[in-house]
């Protein structure tokens, strides 16, 4: 298996599940800065251009959360589960993640760390107040959930949380004030204990 990424905020979902299960992938580094997401070759095997990407023999996948259930179900580990049920609560978690959670942290990450390396300016104050204003109302849900369970969909550890943890890494850098939720902070310091969320990227030859 080839696991195409770069640095950024989806494919650390995608290269932390893969070392965690140890799975049998080659990292291929994609340097957008360079457009090599961009190039034939590339787009052959993601149509949008974008990161990250697997190639398992005839098989072509992009979208990180489909890719960690790939990975997952090829290593047969219950990060996605074998119950039915349990597959439809880690499929509800990354929906709503997708549409609200990591898609408020994303676009705060957007805003703080992409835009000045692409010389889009600065961040903008009132879209970013929107964010973290539609940020604090997703996060108390998850907060309530996590009162009551240890991870999202339950007792166990699934590809819902390492997806629902995406934008978290970057929280100092892109002011996510999700210190201010005790059961996410709680939730979160069990994700960060594992050393292939802490370090997910494997370690590359300084050019």
């Amino acid at each position: 298996m080839k696991l195409f990424y770069a640095t950024t905020f989806n494919p650390r979902k995608a290269c932390a599940v893969a070392r965690h299960l140890d799975a049998p992938v080659t990292f291929v580094h994609v340097d957008l800065l360079k457009g090599e997401h961009r190039s034939p070759d590339y787009l052959a095997v993601n149509p949008n251009g974008r990161v990250p990407a697997l190639i398992d023999g005839d098989t072509m996948l992009w979208e990180a959360d489909a890719i960690m259930c790939h990975l997952a179900r090829k290593a047969g580990s219950e990060l996605w589960p074998s119950d039915g049920a349990q597959q439809v609560e880690v499929m509800r978690w990354l929906s709503w993640n997708s549409q609200h959670f990591s898609s408020h942290t994303g676009n705060l990450y957007f805003e703080h760390l992409i835009k000045p390396v692409l010389g889009l300016g600065e961040p903008e104050p009132a879209a970013v107040e929107r964010m973290i204003g539609a940020f604090r109302d997703s996060a108390a849900v998850l907060n309530g959930h996590l009162r009551t369970h240890r991870y999202a969909a339950g007792d166990d550890i699934t590809i819902a949380d390492f997806a629902l943890a995406s934008g978290l890494p970057y929280a100092d850098d892109t002011h996510v004030p999700f210190a201010d939720f005790p059961h996410i902070v709680r939730w979160y310091t069990q994700l960060d204990a594992l050393p292939a969320w802490r370090d997910p990227y494997p370690a590359r030859t300084a050019a």
